[in-house]
């Protein structure tokens, strides 16, 4: 008997959801020294040492100025927005700053973290992550009004209170100048905290396709199913049936669904039906993603499950990212077999 995604009601206690926001895996080692800027980008080579020297302020700032009398008193947050395509590192550069950064720090997703907000509720998640040296947003997203607003709000109050900000956003490949639109789209939309943040430019194309194949073809349920018997750890799912195991879980608890799985097979894929579903298999594919999970299907092909009219939607960068994740993910089992 295979075991089951579907099979799992992970549960994570409200006072570990701060204590887990950290980097995935894939970015325990990363540093400063282990970026290496593409020679024909140099706006590479220039966001990493801003991202170096940004990181020397951050515990600087915690500790508080000197003042009267030898009292300290708490400075406002600096900023730091990485703006750039897929795949270009920014995120190996977010990382890096977290590793840098004193205990407590706190790294997670844009989702991740209005997830967290709406577990704990707005005034318990100011009041954890308030005394944190840094928040590392990565893929901060702008297409939700109503998240954006409440993240917005969030951090006015962190960065009031001394912690330090640093965010990072994908723009569209191959449109050029979007990044700056998107640059000027997120300091409009924090425009009370507009001022603290530096943007810095991260170009160059997508290292996840780099010389690698197209997407491999799915394979017949009856393989599918040998695959997985093959390989100790994995779960092999019903595409509908995971889908609507998704939809009982808050999303804060995907990653832990995924937990100490070695591998994804998934049976009868095809496009998503809905909005609501396509958005949870994006938050999905991002917790395997950050797990290194490989990821093979029978049925659609992975970059067929977000249909052409919900990439031409205000989701679009949200599907290409996790179209991404998912093929670099499919590619790797291919890969290690």
């Amino acid at each position: 008997m295979h075991e089951r995604l579907v099979d799992r009601n992970p549960v994570v206690p409200a006072d570990q959801l701060v204590a887990q926001m950290v980097p995935p895996a894939m970015f325990d080692e990363v540093s400063f020294s282990s970026y290496i800027p593409d020679p024909n980008e140099p706006s590479q080579a220039a966001a990493v040492r801003t991202a170096e020297a940004f990181a020397g302020k951050v515990g600087k700032i915690r500790s508080g100025k000197k003042g009267f009398f030898g009292r300290r008193t708490q400075q406002q947050g600096a900023g730091l927005y990485l703006d750039g395509g897929f795949g270009v590192g920014k995120t190996h550069l977010l990382a890096s700053i977290f590793h840098s950064a004193p205990a407590p720090k706190a790294f997670g997703t844009f989702v991740e973290l209005t997830h967290v907000v709406g577990a704990l509720g707005f005034n318990r998640a100011v009041e954890e992550l308030s005394h944190h040296s840094v928040l590392c947003i990565d893929e901060f997203e702008l297409d939700d009004p109503g998240d954006t607003m409440l993240v917005s709000r969030l951090l006015t109050e962190l960065s009031a209170r001394g912690v330090s900000i640093v965010a990072t956003s994908n723009t569209l490949p191959g449109q050029l100048g979007e990044g700056r639109f998107a640059a000027q789209d997120f300091l409009r939309e924090i425009k009370k905290l507009a001022s603290i943040f530096e943007t810095i430019r991260v170009d160059g194309p997508d290292y996840r396709h780099r010389d690698l194949p197209p997407a491999p073809d799915p394979v017949d349920s009856a393989e599918l199913a040998e695959r997985a018997d093959a390989i100790p750890g994995a779960t092999l799912d019903d595409f509908d049936e995971l889908c609507a195991h998704l939809s009982t879980l808050h999303p804060s608890r995907y990653g832990k669904l995924v937990e100490g799985v070695s591998a994804v097979f998934i049976d009868g894929v095809h496009p998503a039906k809905d909005q609501s579903v396509a958005l949870r298999l994006v938050v999905l594919a991002d917790r395997l993603y950050d797990a290194s999970i490989p990821v093979t299907v029978s049925g659609a092909k992975l970059d067929e499950i977000f249909t052409p009219e919900m990439l031409a939607g205000g989701y679009r960068k949200k599907y290409l990212r996790a179209t991404s994740r998912l093929l670099a993910l499919s590619r790797f089992e291919v890969a290690a077999n």
